[in-house]
């Protein structure tokens, strides 16, 4: 498969009141996703947090950064979200944690989707899959020896526990070309993505990755040197628009 032209994406984690997650995946669906693109973005996909029901995540693609900037100018100064914001802002709590990534690889980004978006208020059957999004936490930056790291040593241990990652990106450290949407600075982060069929799937991978005698002894070692803090884990479900399903 091909990756998708997103050099640079937007990993978007938002705090919602409590009860109004559906209410804002409605609006988005409906009304956010075809106007994002219209202007220049890939919006990657849509999720539920399963872990958290007031959470709610998704993935924005750019080809650049440049052209990110004018993405968004023309999407937050446009008619749409001028006329949709207020209720959009009225479901949310937090919107800020956002972070900045680019492939850690040629072939680290998200792969092109096999099946097409379900049009608005298309009948749609629920999404067949589940993601995983891992997030590693670096004392320093996840460089190029890093990466060769995770391919050659990292990979083929979520192999064998029944794992392939989707994609695979660290931190973008270019300059915010959009400063009125805020992201965090000085992380540094390494964030991959994986595919599974049901929760079963997932918790399976990752029951059997902590057994995994060369997770523990090949693996971790060099991972905890880097890690500045507990990985972060989301459990993520599709909604029935996410291009990612």
């Amino acid at each position: 498969m091909k990756a998708l032209r997103c050099p640079v994406v937007e990993l978007r984690q938002y705090t919602l009141h409590p009860g109004q997650r559906d209410v804002l995946i409605d609006l988005f669906d409906r009304e956010f996703v075809e106007t994002q693109e219209a202007v220049g973005a890939t919006i990657l996909g849509q999720f539920r947090d399963l872990d958290d029901p007031d959470r709610f995540v998704w993935l924005r693609g750019f080809d650049d950064m440049p052209s990110r900037a004018k993405t968004l100018e023309s999407f937050y100064g446009g008619p749409v979200w001028k006329a949709h914001r207020d209720q959009a802002n009225a479901t949310m709590i937090d919107s800020d944690d956002v972070l900045l990534l680019r492939p850690a690889s040629p072939l680290g980004g998200f792969p092109t989707p096999s099946d097409a978006r379900p049009s608005p208020g298309e009948p749609a059957p629920p999404p067949r899959s589940l993601l995983l999004a891992t997030i590693w936490y670096g004392h320093g930056p996840f460089d190029t020896a890093f990466v060769e790291f995770f391919q050659q040593r990292v990979r083929p241990v979520l192999a064998e526990t029944g794992c392939e990652p989707l994609a695979y990106l660290r931190s973008e450290h270019a300059p915010n070309t959009f400063p009125a949407l805020p992201v965090r600075t000085n992380e540094e982060v390494f964030v991959w993505f994986a595919r599974f069929t049901d929760e079963g799937h997932l918790d399976h991978h990752l029951n059997r990755l902590r057994r995994s005698e060369r997770w523990r002894e090949e693996v971790l070692p060099t991972l905890s040197e880097r890690w500045a803090r507990t990985p972060q884990r989301l459990r993520l479900a599709p909604t029935e628009r996410s291009l990612l399903r």
